[in-house]
């Protein structure tokens, strides 16, 4: 019998261009092929975006792969925010009133992402989504998004019958119909880009209280999961002595860092430690004792060069208003370039996660073969 497979594509802006590379490698080391391998699909934050261009392509997974190379190779700021001196001037006079006290409306964000919601409303047909459900080419693809009222990491998901809703500690799934406001909500970058509002409540950027990312797939019935992040997780960081207060683009790419990697780190380990545990336990036992727990193949990809180190060598691409900003918040040197690589939508520095990630995919090219085809 097939095992469902579920791909699990993480948040990060820009470095979500890493995972384009890792699908390219895919689909080469599978020989371009039209079936889809990953018949669950669960994306967050521009993972999100991702993660519903293969749903809507399910029918044909490499033409949906080079749709995204396509997409990310040829990527410029521009088209995911406003980075014209109108568009630049126009959010920080929005920030500066509110700060000053001039009027009290809430500012809304940092950037205007109008660009990105243009982009999904052009490119991206929703309704081939149920069609490919309908088919039987895909079984479910889910987005997650943070509530601001609620505080709950809220996973909206379409999918063929027999799924259902559920409900954990500050998460929740909730059946659906994919649309541009989910991956825009789920996208939306906390202070960065605006909240967006599905049914009742506003929603931000996923990766934010979620503390089981990889968890939606396994509620969604996969029994295997590829995981690719966007970060390298150090198991013994260097300590640095430092004399100089950090600038505010460290702190912000700090948090960041904080939002799309930590939460992933310790969900994999956990996976880890109940696989292990479960191979010391007899499956009657496991029974007798009402664990209602089994294995999951687990397949992790991360980057393995540091993805700020590479965002350092191309942030001159930024457009020249841009430049201005955060040469001002100290996201142009080595310090704040964590900040930089989540806003980088250049395509020098796209191009380079993009190939990278076809190149840590390559290097373990039988590993993941081996992976896919446990799953047939």
């Amino acid at each position: 019998m097939t095992r469902k497979t579920g791909l699990i594509l993480t948040g990060g802006g820009a470095r979500a261009a890493y995972q384009v590379g890792v699908l390219k490698a895919v689909s080469e080391l599978l020989g371009h092929p039209r079936d889809n391998p990953f018949p669950i699909l669960c994306g967050t934050s521009a993972g999100a975006i991702n993660a519903a261009a293969l749903a809507i392509h399910a029918g044909d997974f490499t033409e949906g792969v080079r749709h995204l190379v396509g997409v990310w190779e040829g990527f410029h700021c521009s088209d995911v925010y406003r980075s014209d001196w109108p568009g630049i001037l126009r959010a920080g006079r929005r920030w500066l009133s509110a700060l000053m006290l001039m009027n009290r409306a809430n500012p809304i964000s940092l950037l205007d992402n109008t660009p990105l919601r243009e982009l999904v409303a052009r490119t991206m047909d929703f309704e081939k989504v149920q069609a490919n459900i309908d088919r039987g080419v895909l079984y479910a693809v889910a987005v997650t998004a943070s509530g601001y009222t609620s505080g709950q990491s809220v996973t909206f998901y379409q999918g063929g019958s027999g799924l259902e809703d559920w409900e954990r500690f500050q998460r929740v799934g909730a059946s659906t119909t994919l649309s541009v406001d989910l991956l825009l909500a789920s996208s939306a970058l906390p202070f960065i880009f605006p909240a967006v509002k599905v049914h009742r409540e506003f929603f931000g950027d996923g990766s934010m209280r979620q503390i089981a990312p990889i968890s939606p797939a396994l509620h969604l019935g996969a029994e295997r999961v590829l995981v690719v992040g966007s970060g390298r997780q150090s198991q013994e960081p260097a300590r640095i002595r430092s004399t100089l207060y950090p600038s505010l683009a460290q702190i912000a790419g700090h948090a960041l860092n904080s939002i799309f990697l930590d939460s992933l780190a310790v969900d994999i380990e956990r996976l880890q430690r109940i696989n292990k545990t479960l191979q010391c336990v007899a499956p009657d036992k496991a029974a007798e004792f009402g664990l209602k727990l089994r294995p999951i193949d687990v397949f992790i990809l991360q980057p393995s060069q540091p993805l700020e180190r590479i965002a350092s060598r191309h942030v001159q691409h930024f457009p020249r208003p841009v430049r201005f900003v955060l040469r001002g918040i100290g996201a142009m040197n080595r310090n704040g370039s964590n900040l930089a690589s989540y806003l980088l939508f250049e395509a020098p520095f796209t191009r380079a996660l993009i190939d990278l990630g076809h190149a840590d995919t390559m290097a373990r090219g039988e590993e993941m073969l081996a992976f896919l085809r446990r799953g047939a």
